[in-house]
């Protein structure tokens, strides 16, 4: 018969500073553990609900963002005439020749600059992002030097407030909107009429086209279609991939990052929740002589100390995990590595991270206990006896 699973808890509350101070410098790695995760977690949702599965992104070949690719104005017709190019209810196509480019701006906070992306867009660009609506003002009239700028962009950057004004490429641009993009990338980012950025940056190409998908099933035939047009050196890829593969480089470089620094805090936790759990051996001789003693075996021994150990474990994970989980009110703003402008974006908590953040912390017990279970285990019965 097993020793009983409250003989390990209630050894633990017996102690309970010993237990409590253990327990905390395991929920500051698991804090770190989670934290990254909904950090990576966070921005590769911010990208990729930007995109829609419905949409096509059609950039020049070899470019690895917007701001790398041109297309010219004879390309963009071509692509924007295909048949499997949706149209609306008034029988206009979906599909807009964008632009982008990126310019300074100082920050309300510190006046430091930060780059901001600014798409020029065509008429029916709204319609072809769903995720973006008009918060406050209107939106800028074709022709004009208008714009509408992203909720955090109006937040946190001089002159991007509705009725302010930014100047630019030698002029002044009156912010006459404030759009709306929930969790998306577009919240950071600045939008005015396609042609007016073209002649104001002195630019004659487009940096992309987005189009809607009749039947996103005909995303195939279009792709092979136009990347085997000699007329178009591009490539075409889904909206959602697009997005996805904007934040791997980033995602994947603070997940390394935080794993490494979760990695050297781990070790001084399992070396804590060994030291603790070597001493409760060296305390409790007489207790496993006891035991022994009653007719428990060397193996109800181990798995006694070893389901201790992992309680700690346990206690540290949620002692780590509700504070990481405030974290889900925090938006923060980074350097989108793909394009090199201002990105604000959320940490997210997954229920994947909670598993394999309760994992890390039973993982650390586990780890931590181990060897002073073997301890207790291997003790001699004559020498426990003794002790007691």
């Amino acid at each position: 018969m097993p020793i009983p699973l409250s003989y390990s808890y209630r050894n633990l509350l017996a102690r309970r500073l010993t237990t409590l101070l253990t327990a905390a410098g395991m929920a500051l790695v698991v804090f770190v553990f989670a934290a990254v995760l909904m950090l990576a977690e966070g921005l590769r949702r911010t990208l990729v609900a930007t995109g829609s599965y419905d949409n096509a992104v059609v950039l020049r070949a070899g470019s690895e963002s917007e701001v790398q690719s041109a297309l010219a104005r004879d390309q963009a017709g071509i692509i924007g005439a295909q048949p499997e190019v949706a149209t609306d209810r008034d029988g206009r196509r979906l599909v807009a020749d964008e632009a982008i480019v990126l310019v300074n701006l100082p920050k309300r906070a510190t006046g430091k600059p930060g780059n901001i992306m600014i798409r020029g867009v065509q008429a029916v660009s709204p319609e072809l992002r769903r995720e973006v609506k008009l918060a406050a003002g209107r939106w800028f009239q074709p022709g004009s030097s208008e714009l509408v700028v992203g909720a955090q962009i109006a937040e946190r950057f001089q002159g991007a407030g509705l009725g302010e004004e930014l100047r630019f490429a030698m002029r002044q641009w009156r912010v006459v909107g404030v759009l709306e993009a929930g969790n998306t990338g577009f919240a950071s980012e600045i939008w005015g009429d396609v042609e007016q950025l073209l002649q104001a940056f002195r630019r004659t190409a487009f940096s992309s086209v987005i189009l809607r998908l009749r039947d996103p099933a005909a995303f195939g035939a279009l792709k092979t279609r136009l990347e085997s047009d000699p007329r178009l050196p591009v490539q075409v890829l889904r909206e959602v991939e697009f997005y996805e593969a904007q934040s791997q480089r980033l995602a994947t470089f603070i997940r390394l990052l935080g794993l490494v620094l979760t990695g050297i805090f781990s070790i001084g936790a399992v070396l804590g929740a060994m030291v603790t759990m070597y001493a409760q051996v060296g305390a409790r001789i007489s207790e496993i002589g006891t035991l022994r003693a009653l007719g428990f075996k060397r193996h109800h021994i181990l798995a006694a100390f070893l389901i201790e150990s992992v309680l700690l474990g346990f206690l540290g994970w949620l002692l780590g995990l509700v504070p990481a989980s405030l974290l889900n009110f925090i938006t923060l703003s980074t350097v989108n590595w793909a394009n090199f402008a201002e990105l604000s974006f959320k940490f997210a908590l997954t229920p994947g991270i909670i598993l394999k953040s309760l994992l890390f912390g039973l993982g650390m017990g586990l780890v931590g206990g181990l060897l002073p279970a073997l301890k207790a285990a291997r003790l001699p019965l004559l020498e426990a006896l003794r002790a007691a």
